[in-house]
């Protein structure tokens, strides 16, 4: 899971580090680079999460697999959700760039709800602190005008992340 922190702590340093720098004017960037950093960093995190979670479901037992599996396919039902959420929004309101806010802002919140999930189906206190800290961090950072939406989402959900990688291996040696 250190591998993810960090990939998932690159995504948000860097991709909203660079949507802070960009929209703010201070420097200027291709309109690319934020979404590419993020998306970067959301893969690989994304690919080495999945990689962790396939092999806790292979030393598992059919009930706790079958757990494990259910809280997976949250995932998908949390960011469809959000979709139609984010979609019904700015198409009933008339306002296409609530989208800009609301899909940083809805997605953290979703995986923060899911890490939730997930630390408790695994007892995984450190799981369930960063998804309470996340969820609670995007929901806050919507009272904050961008560019510093986006700050806020850069330093205290990837500095979550990395404060997530640096505990894993003290968690991991308590087991």
């Amino acid at each position: 899971m250190i591998a993810a922190y960090l990939g998932f702590a690159f995504a948000y340093f860097f991709g909203h580090g660079a949507a802070v720098l960009s929209r703010s004017g201070a420097v200027p960037l291709p309109g690319w680079l934020p979404i590419g950093l993020l998306g970067g960093g959301l893969l690989a995190g994304t690919i080495m999460a999945t990689s962790a979670s396939l092999r806790i479901q292979r030393r598992a037992s059919p009930e706790r697999r079958r757990a494990e599996k259910l809280v997976g396919t949250a995932w998908i039902t949390g960011f469809v959700a959000l979709g139609l959420a984010i979609t019904g929004l700015s198409t009933v309101f008339d306002v296409p760039e609530l989208q800009t806010i609301l899909w940083p802002a809805g997605s953290t919140i979703v995986v923060g709800l899911i890490y939730i999930a997930e630390g408790a189906v695994r007892r995984n206190a450190l799981h369930y602190n960063l998804g309470t800290w996340l969820a609670l961090v995007a929901a806050a950072s919507l009272f904050v005008p961008a560019p510093g939406f986006f700050g806020v989402l850069a330093v205290l959900g990837g500095g979550a992340y990395l404060v997530a990688a640096f505990l894993e291996p003290r968690r991991l040696a308590d087991r």
